[in-house]
């Protein structure tokens, strides 16, 4: 509830206006049958025999009142829906700014499924409650007190049978609601849960349908499916309770209101017209009441969603930004790892006591079997995660003190699984960085070997598919490493970029970094010594550890382990 309120607080002039026009919609509705007991009491009896104008007037006036109402109601919902949206909107906003401004590691922690969930799922609880609070949270309660009062008016006696009522539908409500909020709050998470096996599947259904897995994974989904499934009903079961005993508890007040009142008739003590009034009366508050459970199972599930994003926009840096601008100072390695180890659980270390130093324009070849640390220096380094020990400098800076965003744009950067929009090539090269201008994007492209796009039609303006479905492999990588040559970084970092590429296009594209980004240090990341043989500098790593280091002369030398590697991918160079 705290959290509608804040929504839509920014819109409290259009929120006035929705609010004001649904009171007086709904009192207009209360008018109705109190004119109705006046005209059955007061004005048939007393017209003379045709004498039907005073009727006629009456009529008049109670179909303008029901136009009026009618109208003030239809733009009172329409305003509403325009807060919720303005509202949510801005809900929106503020949720995707924070989700990327968090770490790796809070990433990690919430999971992507769960934060694509709270930006569509429970934002859209929050619309409906927000939406529904200013239709029903207005127009129940204004109905439910607005009735009890021209009912009292009517007839106290009667009245006070239909108030006695009343404190037992607020117990069910209250208790209802109370089990209701806990439950909302599972479903939730089991759509998370749901949202994880989709997405894995729609993003891998080519390895699935090659590893004849589809049945498997059917059944994976239906078992996350049902646990979904029976969690909502579980939900509803609970919730729907309170209708049908609300209707049984009202229906027993009415029987209790009719016998009473026909004693009450019988006895002269009221009037056939005001009975009538007071069942409509009755029949609206027992409709106000089923409102308000509404209310209270959108709010109920809104309290749950409004939880899962207040978790996120509440989360605290854990990762504190610079204030240093990168000052590029030749005094100082342009690149330094002094005595860096890093663990992802904060239990096995995933990188421990790396040292090295990258001068300005030297080139950085990082080789070891899979899962022994390379990458994790990649993040380290672009700063997604900070190292548990030891610091990492730039230009005798520590990245910890510079500014992210001026340290990332001075970093051009291909991981091994990168992303590619559903944009034209031109888009996903230039990728709206104003800096980048139509020249840079050619002279990228020609780096990068992306020949390719000239056989395209519309060549730069061709449409690529959502991750670059309709692109090879090797198309792929060339497009993502023009991406990151564009931008003319000052750190050129290839994480097994070129792994799709065969040897010639691998080799031409080294030559061409090096004749155009001859100032750009570079980190290459690659399972094949050919890509990194020409390095400045090879770092071979395993389980975490720098275990030799040195030129590839050197390695072919010192190192065992290098040795037995290039006999075998370089076709039994000598040791």
């Amino acid at each position: 509830m705290n959290m509608i309120l804040r929504l839509v607080r920014p819109h409290w002039k259009k929120l006035t206006l929705s609010l004001s026009f649904k009171t007086i919609g709904s009192l207009a509705d209360l008018m109705l049958p109190f004119l109705i007991s006046v005209m059955i009491d007061d004005v048939i009896p007393n017209s003379e025999e045709g004498d039907i104008e005073l009727i006629v007037y009456l009529g008049i006036l109670m179909l303008l009142i029901a136009v009026i109402g009618l109208y003030l109601n239809i733009v009172a919902n329409r305003s509403a829906e325009l807060v919720a949206a303005l509202s949510v909107q801005g809900l929106r906003h503020d949720l995707f700014e924070k989700i990327e401004s968090l770490s790796a590691n809070q990433v990690d922690d919430l999971t992507r499924p769960s934060l694509i969930s709270r930006m569509t799922t429970d934002t859209y609880n929050l619309y409906n409650a927000t939406a529904g609070l200013q239709r029903l949270g207005v127009r129940a309660p204004v109905l439910l007190i607005g009735g009890i009062v021209m009912a009292l008016f009517l007839d106290p006696v009667l009245t006070l049978v239909m108030i006695a009522l009343l404190p037992l539908i607020g117990l069910l409500v209250y208790f209802t609601s109370s089990k209701g909020i806990p439950l909302y709050k599972r479903i939730q998470s089991l759509l998370d849960k749901l949202t994880r096996t989709l997405r894995e599947n729609i993003t891998g259904i080519r390895v699935v349908k090659a590893l004849s897995m589809t049945e498997h994974e059917e059944e994976r989904f239906d078992k996350n499916n049902q646990e979904t499934v029976n969690a909502e009903l579980k939900a509803h079961y609970t919730m729907a309770v309170i209708n049908p005993t609300m209707h049984a508890i009202m229906n027993v007040g009415l029987v209790v209101v009719l016998v009473i009142g026909a004693f009450r008739i019988d006895s002269e003590l009221t009037k056939k017209g005001e009975i009538i009034a007071f069942i409509t009366y009755f029949t609206i508050i027992l409709n106000a009441m089923m409102s308000i459970t509404r209310v209270f199972i959108m709010i109920s599930r809104a309290s749950a969603s409004g939880s899962r994003i207040d978790e996120v926009l509440h989360l605290p840096k854990d990762m504190k930004d610079g204030f240093d601008e990168v000052v590029l100072d030749e005094a100082y390695p342009h690149v330094e790892f002094r005595n860096v180890s890093f663990s992802y659980n904060k239990q096995k270390a995933n990188l421990e006591n790396i040292n090295f130093k990258l001068e300005r324009g030297q080139t950085l070849g990082i080789i070891g079997s899979t899962g022994s640390g390379k990458t994790t220096l990649v993040n380290l380094l672009m700063r997604f995660y900070d190292p548990d020990e030891g610091t990492i400098y730039l230009h005798g800076k520590d990245i910890k003190t510079l500014k992210q965003k001026e340290l990332r744009k001075r970093i051009g950067l291909v991981l091994q699984n990168d992303l590619i929009f559903a944009d034209s090539i031109y888009g996903n090269i230039q990728f709206n960085r104003n800096q980048i201008n139509d020249e840079d994007v050619r002279v990228a492209t020609k780096v990068a070997q992306a020949e390719f796009i000239k056989e395209k039609e519309d060549e730069l303006n061709y449409r690529l598919s959502q991750r670059g479905s309709n692109l090879s492999g090797g198309q792929k990588q060339r497009l993502l490493i023009a991406r990151a040559v564009a931008g003319k970084p000052d750190i050129l970092i290839l994480d097994d970029a070129s792994s799709a590429l065969d040897y010639q296009t691998d080799m031409k594209m080294r030559n061409s970094l090096k004749e155009e980004l001859s100032d750009t240090t570079m980190i290459i990341i690659a399972q094949r010594i050919s890509s990194l043989k020409d390095s400045n500098l090879i770092l071979l790593i395993d389980d975490g550890k720098i275990i030799d280091m040195g030129t590839h002369e050197s390695l072919m030398k010192t190192s065992k382990i290098y040795q037995e590697l290039a006999f075998y991918q370089l076709g039994g160079e000598d040791k």
